[in-house]
């Protein structure tokens, strides 16, 4: 099964996504200073049928862009956040970070806290998962406060490129939510054998992100259905060669890593 998440600053709206066609489809959001900004893409994103909130947590700040100041990038006229047009939230300035980081200072809440997944349950009834968890001290608050799911991930390494690759986070957060909401990985996943190593590893299903934009880029939808249709196949190929015949059959047993003689790493002390 597959779903979609949409981004806040995605360059196309919630309405617009979702007059393509049925779909099962979260909506990514960050938390603006103005809470009433907050309420107002909550029901959106509800009235145009999203399934669950993906509450980003990692993002106080934006990491510094190197890439994108290096080839000053910015982004073209043509091209909007367009979950915020109508509303008096000032525009991005084209300036060396590519405008976003600037505007993302002035607009993302920094004082969020675990506070604000309780309070996000008191205007939606929709599932809220936390996106950024990397470690099992935060699953379990994550999991105490309410949350109904875990993203682990790094923000694609965007924002600190020193913390670590999601992979090796993942089992840690498994372990600290103790089975009581779904794990879900996100970033570095290129191939089938990917997916395998993450499901053993207790993910209960993984995202993905830039090879669908590079596809997307190469080849448009076509390219798109061509790298999902990779991943199942290089999928079901591993799976058929490790002997699982259904995803319950997919263990740990059927990796090891380079952490598993550690004593030191955080899994062995859980």
């Amino acid at each position: 099964m597959g779903l979609q998440t949409l981004s806040s600053w995605a360059t196309s709206s919630v309405e617009e996504v979702a007059s393509t066609g049925p779909g099962i489809r979260f909506f990514q959001l960050y938390v603006y200073k103005d809470r009433n900004v907050v309420a107002q893409l909550v029901r959106r994103a509800e009235r145009a049928g999203f399934k669950a909130i993906a509450l980003t947590v990692d993002t106080p700040r934006l990491g510094r862009r190197e890439a994108d100041i290096k080839n000053r990038f910015t982004l073209p006229p043509f091209l909007t956040l367009k979950n915020f047009e109508g509303l008096d939230l000032g525009k991005m300035d084209e300036a060396n970070d590519s405008g976003l980081a600037s505007y993302v200072a002035g607009q993302i809440d920094r004082s969020l806290s675990w506070k604000d997944v309780q309070w996000l349950q008191t205007i939606t009834s929709l599932p809220i998962l936390v996106k950024g968890v990397l470690t099992a001290e935060d699953a379990r608050i994550a999991v105490q406060v309410g949350a109904a799911g875990i993203i682990v991930s790094n923000h694609g390494a965007r924002q600190l490129d020193y913390v670590p690759a999601t992979i090796r986070a993942l089992e840690e957060v498994v372990k600290g939510a103790q089975g009581r909401v779904p794990v879900f990985l996100d970033g570095g996943v290129r191939r089938g054998t990917d997916v395998f190593k993450a499901l053993a590893l207790g993910a209960s299903g993984i995202f993905i992100g830039r090879p669908v934009v590079f596809s997307l880029a190469a080849e448009g939808e076509a390219g798109v259905r061509n790298v999902l249709q990779m991943l199942r196949d290089e999928f079901e190929l591993t799976m058929a060669l490790s002997g699982c015949r259904n995803l319950g059959e997919i263990t740990r047993a059927h990796i090891f890593t380079d952490w598993d003689a550690s004593p030191s790493h955080p899994t062995a002390k859980l």
